[in-house]
């Protein structure tokens, strides 16, 4: 399949998806954000945001879905906030928490490879958390995109699941850790299993396309992109929802990383 293709795919099942991301999480949702200064971000991700130092930083993120993290970085300290996701309806939702949180974020919705030239070079930071690159069939180009995003000296920020998981079937905490994808082969893996990744359920979705990229192709996709890396750590810390069967069985494995870089002056 085409880039494009798989993109628009992808999209569809994600719009398919967001009333039921709706339905189980909103309402909690804004019962937090109504609180001040409420983040949902875990100490790994504060730590290093706040290491950065978010005071006066304008932030991108790509692919925020529902808004949550990129609300609490707002909370955080972090001045023009914009959200880019491609889901019309997960945009939505964004809407509602920064309203709940009396957050001034701008959120676009969009295809993540065709943002708007007038957002070049506007954000000191763009961040880029939990399961996107599997669902990116170019990674060269989403570099580009955030490249492109960020001005001179501007930070990449990336907190996402270790790609060794995408081998391995996902499962509740007592089911066995089965080996069932090549991590070396790059055709994409279609499914119709939904993304009801919060209420533990399966639904007949509309096909969606995962792929694969090896840490190494994100090392690489950053540095063909010349950003320099100026920090890198895989960890054992569980953050995508789905691979509990890893999580509490051993031996244990990298769950997630994290990646800092830097774009040229």
């Amino acid at each position: 399949m085409k880039a494009d293709d798989i993109t628009a795919a992808n999209r569809a099942a994600w719009e398919e998806a967001a009333p039921l991301h709706r339905k189980q999480n909103m309402a909690g949702l804004l019962e937090r954000f109504g609180q001040p200064g409420y983040s949902c971000l875990d100490d790994i991700e504060t730590g290093i945001l706040n290491g950065i130092g978010l005071a006066g930083r304008e932030v991108a993120q790509l692919c925020c879905n529902n808004g949550r993290e990129l609300v609490s970085v707002k909370n955080l300290g972090a001045a023009r906030c914009v959200g880019f996701d491609g889901s019309e309806d997960f945009v939505a939702q964004t809407h509602e928490l920064a309203a709940a949180a009396d957050a001034d974020n701008e959120f676009v919705c969009c295809d993540l490879y065709d943002i708007a030239p007038e957002f070049d070079a506007s954000f000191d930071l763009v961040t880029v958390t939990i399961g996107v690159f599997g669902w990116m069939p170019d990674l060269a180009g989403f570099f580009s995109v955030a490249a492109r995003l960020l001005r001179p000296g501007g930070i990449l920020f990336i907190y996402e699941q270790h790609p060794i998981l995408g081998m391995i079937e996902p499962g509740k905490r007592d089911d066995p850790v089965v080996w069932k994808y090549d991590y070396f082969d790059k055709k994409p893996i279609i499914d119709t299993d939904g993304l009801d990744y919060f209420g533990d359920g399966t639904y007949e979705s509309k096909p969606k396309y995962w792929i694969i990229h090896k840490m190494s192709d994100v090392i690489m996709a950053a540095l063909d992109n010349a950003f320099t890396v100026t920090h890198f750590e895989e960890r054992p810390g569980h953050i995508s929802n789905t691979w509990y069967n890893v999580e509490h069985q051993g031996p244990l494995l990298p769950m997630s990383y994290t990646l800092l870089l830097t774009k040229p002056i």
